[in-house]
């Protein structure tokens, strides 16, 4: 099968398509399609029907111009689906609108250029076989994906098996993970355009052979979703998690420190005795080492059994620089102990790279407390009440490897975050179905506490058991359960599917499929 043989199916599939304007345009359609798998629009079904658009284009194409495909499809994908850094740059970066729109469009496309060097390597290993560049595709996309994620601090959003926290392949993600559910969605919408070619040949015994091969997955992870890879105890912890909606232009103001403290220390006025209660990320604004009055009154305030956690910056000497430094931290206090102190920083609003030449050029970079550095590796839990709680900041959540690992040793896993940087966009809510896939993965209950939304409690199945609004000052009440062992993709990580995708990249080549 060579890619000429499949230029009459791709023309009788849709007579423009050959049209240069009309394959770019289909190209970026099916990334911003991608999009919509997402929350808040859950159309998973449209991850492999993007996957088909994308081949129905770059299968004849020429190896030299996969490139740009590539980057055509990204860009669709991080415009329409990570665009919301815009809020954040112009909004609260002090930016003006042009300069915040240039920033966004180099984003956007800086992003796009992941996916353009994947399709890149694609055709210079497939060359013009068209059987190559079917079967090398998904391994080729999952390790553009594994790169985003890990390069220069990574971008871990938007992979395609996230939007199956609430669709048929869930049941796999305690298996393989985040990663094997986007190779499968890649997988399949590979499989139907072989399966299309199959027909158009008259070959429809194979086509019908490739099809249930495909389905085998669909219809058997809802099954596995029943299964209960870890053990939950059947002694509930009460939680309180303050949602303060503190507005984000008063958050660093030091004329309005004082009245988010005290808006906090009321909200929990009613819950000092819950086991665990929850404040969010810096919720305290002031470093730990000033924060003494504070965190005393709460110890005086807490019941015997409970334990408050909460978002604090810290200031001291770093264990992992030896200097003076700030963190972005977590701490407990009352009936536990301990301190984590954030690993994967946000660039631009965490840290500045290149700080000596970018900071004081515009408002953007120099946000308020974006001078931290990265805390230690192998950090462990926080004790609350005898439970081992795994916590993770912000963007931390979005690391599925980090937070496997991280999550083995613990009995509850929680999550803080201030989304109020992205406003009434998208972002908040594809960071909650992060947060929900990474539960599922590790068959582990995940509280969720935020500044204005979504504060959530998730269960091990990454669904949601209890939730309030975004944009109220409220209180969210529930129980978690503790859960014991591991799930298998907590002991494998992805290695399993990238060590599969690299396999199939050092045997499938010319001459073991020759280009006819």
């Amino acid at each position: 099968m060579s890619s000429d043989d499949l230029k009459p199916l791709i023309s009788s599939a849709h007579p423009l398509l050959p049209n240069r304007w009309f394959s770019m345009a289909t190209l970026l359609v099916a990334g911003a399609l991608q999009t919509l798998t997402f929350s808040p629009f859950h159309l998973w079904w449209l991850g492999p029907v993007s996957i088909l658009l994308i081949l129905l284009v770059t299968i004849p194409l020429p190896a030299k111009k996969l490139f740009a495909a590539g980057w055509l499809t990204g860009l669709g994908l991080f415009a329409s689906g990570a665009s919301w850094v815009y809020i954040s740059i112009s909004e609260f970066g002090n930016t003006p609108i042009p300069v915040s729109v240039l920033l966004t469009a180099a984003f956007v496309a800086g992003l796009a250029l992941f996916p353009a060097i994947a399709f890149w390597f694609w055709g210079n290993l497939a060359k013009a076989s068209a059987v190559r560049r079917l079967i090398l595709f998904p391994a080729i996309w999952i390790l553009g994906d594994w790169l985003r994620g890990w390069l220069l601090t990574g971008f871990p959003w938007l992979y395609l098996g996230t939007a199956h926290t609430d669709g048929p392949l869930a049941g796999l993600a305690p298996v393989v993970g985040v990663h094997g559910l986007t190779f499968w969605i890649a997988t399949s919408g590979a499989a139907i355009f072989a399966a299309g070619w199959l027909i158009a040949k008259q070959r429809h015994t194979s086509a019908g052979i490739l099809i249930v091969a495909t389905l085998v997955p669909w219809l058997a992870a809802p099954a596995l979703n029943r299964v209960d890879w870890t053990d939950i105890s059947n002694e509930p912890t009460s939680v309180a998690a303050m949602q303060g909606n503190i507005p984000q232009l008063m958050k660093w103001d030091p004329e309005f420190l004082k009245d988010q403290i005290v808006a906090y220390l009321g909200m929990t006025e009613p819950y000092w005795d819950t086991d665990l209660i929850l404040w969010p990320e810096t919720a305290i604004p002031i470093p730990q080492d000033q924060a003494g009055k504070i965190i005393e009154h709460i110890k005086e305030n807490l019941g015997e059994d409970s334990t408050l956690i909460t978002g604090i910056p810290w200031y001291g000497v770093s264990a992992r620089t030896g200097e003076f430094t700030y963190h972005n931290s977590i701490t407990a206090i009352g009936n536990g102990n301990g301190i984590y102190h954030k690993q994967k920083l946000v660039p631009f609003g965490e840290y500045v790279p290149l700080e000596g030449i970018l900071r004081g050029l515009i408002g953007f970079f120099d946000l308020p407390m974006s001078s931290f550095t990265p805390g230690p590796q192998s950090q462990g839990p926080l004790i609350a009440n005898n439970t081992r709680v795994m916590p993770f900041i912000c963007y931390e959540v979005a690391y599925p490897d980090f937070l496997a690992r991280n999550a083995v040793n613990s009995d509850l896993l929680l999550t803080i975050s201030n989304d109020g940087w992205f406003g009434d966009s998208v972002g908040p809510l594809q960071h909650l179905q992060i947060a929900r896939m990474r539960a599922l993965e590790t068959g582990r209950y995940m509280i969720r506490g935020t500044n204005n939304g979504v504060t959530a409690i998730i269960d091990h199945r990454g669904q949601i058991t209890a939730r309030i609004p975004q944009f109220e000052r409220a209180v969210l009440t529930g129980d978690v359960f503790k859960a014991s062992g591991s799930t298998p993709y907590m002991m494998t990580a992805s290695w399993p599917v990238l060590t599969l995708a690299l396999i199939l990249i050092v045997f499938v080549r010319e001459r073991v499929i020759p280009k006819n």
